[in-house]
């Protein structure tokens, strides 16, 4: 999934009296750019004599970032590349007119930069920003336009940032927690852990107002690494927001993320990348093929655990956990046959039993087999984002599935001793009417035209 560009911003860089390009530095490739989270960072208030240190503080941050967890599970998920965009001055302004220090706290200057940044936004000191964003995706038009997520460098020791659609960080002391905390916001809609205002309060992934514990959206962390439900202030509309932890990166500078803001980072993950690379074979022909038949998967594995995976041939497994499979001429029923690979990442810092959304990605590869060999071979890959809520409930189970061709889907509801109990059939949306089961504890299963693809537990209460 890619940003699409604004149609205004290609019609200014296309037609503008220039279209600037700027070098570009790989600074981590792990693949394709169409199968990678694109990282692109660029340079503002640095001088083209400048642009080594500006290379050399991209390469911090990123080292930074990816010791840090979950970048550093999910390294592989990234590209970083970084701009080198050329400012005729150095720094960034200073107005001195922040209401929150007694100014002048930095020294007030005024300096010709790319992207006229400056510290004292909306008179806050260390709020570092600029409104110039159409400068910022021409940029990014003209120079990378496959990013997914820019970050603009400022080159400055002052303390300073912010998020929004482009986060901005100074090069100071904590740059990289600055800019790891301001792509929390930006890249994966995380809220701040500190109370942000009542503008910017909301309904979020690590941020509500709900207090019943078996109700929050992270009631499956209660308990678990410190989480629970923690109110940002203990008066005013402050006193009704909650956040789930005490020391998040989120809040605090120099803290790792907490379990749902990592968790919730990882889910944004998988919206952008498959951690299916590549498989094999691709839809061809093959004449006269030699048995065994190989199928095998390339797969972005996190680094702390492996991915699931479900091996079915004509409706039944044939194996489990591995990445590649060989097929012999007596395994084939004549006729059509359906391979299917279903890949699932149950990483430990997910609760996927019962997480709202799961995310599977599959591939499923027809054979067409007669008594005179294999005639061929074609294969699809499909990526489904399934949602299943609430968990628990009494009376209705909703179920959302995204696709990207479209499948058949169905589910059996089936109790823990192994009897079948409901089967449906399943459109994009679906509501399940449950309320004559008995109170329990059952298993979701969940078919894609004949292949299991997802299994989840949900409590009927």
């Amino acid at each position: 999934m890619r940003i699409l560009l604004n149609h205004i911003v290609l019609f200014l860089s296309f037609y503008s009296g220039f279209a600037q390009i700027f070098d570009v530095e790989a600074i981590q490739i792990s693949g394709d750019n169409n199968k990678r989270i694109n990282l692109v960072i660029l340079s503002e208030g640095y001088q083209s004599t400048e642009l080594t240190d500006f290379i050399a503080d991209v390469t911090n941050f990123t080292n930074d970032m990816f010791s840090q967890s979950p970048f550093s599970e999910y390294a592989n998920y990234f590209n970083v590349y970084a701009v080198k965009v050329v400012s005729n001055e150095s720094g960034t302004d200073h107005p001195g007119t922040a209401t929150d220090v007694v100014e002048p706290i930095s020294p007030i200057t005024n300096v010709d930069t790319y992207f006229n940044t400056t510290f004292d936004y909306f008179n806050i000191h260390r709020l570092l920003y600029s409104t110039d964003h159409a400068t910022i995706s021409t940029v990014l038009a003209n120079n990378f336009p496959e990013y997914d997520q820019a970050l603009i460098l400022v080159n400055s020791d002052v303390y300073g940032g912010s998020g929004g659609t482009f986060p901005f960080s100074s090069t100071g002391a904590s740059a990289s927690e600055i800019a790891i905390h301001e792509l929390g916001h930006s890249l994966f809609d995380l809220k701040d852990e500190y109370y942000p205002g009542d503008a910017l309060a909301g309904e979020a992934i690590n941020m509500t107002q709900e207090t019943n514990t078996s109700l929050v959206k992270w009631k499956n962390w209660i308990g678990i690494n410190g989480i629970g439900i923690y109110a940002y202030g203990n008066s005013g509309t402050s006193a009704t927001w909650n956040r789930p932890h005490q020391t998040c990166k989120m809040r605090y500078l120099g803290f790792p993320f907490c379990s749902v803001c990592k968790e919730g980072m990882i889910e944004k993950i998988h919206d952008l990348v498959s951690p299916i690379n590549s498989f094999s074979p691709v839809s061809t022909t093959i004449e006269n093929p030699s048995f065994p038949i190989d199928f095998e998967l390339t797969l972005l594995h996190p680094t702390n655990q492996d991915l699931e995976r479900t091996w079915t041939l004509n409706g039944s497994i044939f194996s489990n956990d591995v990445d590649n499979i060989s097929l012999s001429s007596t395994d084939l029923n004549e006729g059509v046959n359906t391979l299917s690979a279903v890949v699932i990442d149950n990483n430990s810092y997910l609760k996927i039993d019962n997480h709202e959304t799961i995310h599977v990605n599959t591939v499923t590869w027809t054979i067409n087999y007669s008594t005179l060999g294999v005639e061929n071979i074609t294969s699809e890959e499909n990526a489904f984002k399934i949602s299943m809520y609430p968990n628990p409930s009494s009376e209705f189970l909703n179920f959302k599935i995204e696709s990207l061709t479209n499948s058949k889907f169905k589910i059996d509801l089936v109790s823990l001793d192994g009897k079948k109990v409901k089967s449906v059939k399943l459109n994009s949306f679906s509501k399940i009417n449950i309320n004559r089961l008995t109170s329990g504890i059952y298993i979701a299963n969940i078919y894609a035209n004949n292949t299991l693809i997802a299994h989840k537990k949900f409590v009927k209460h």
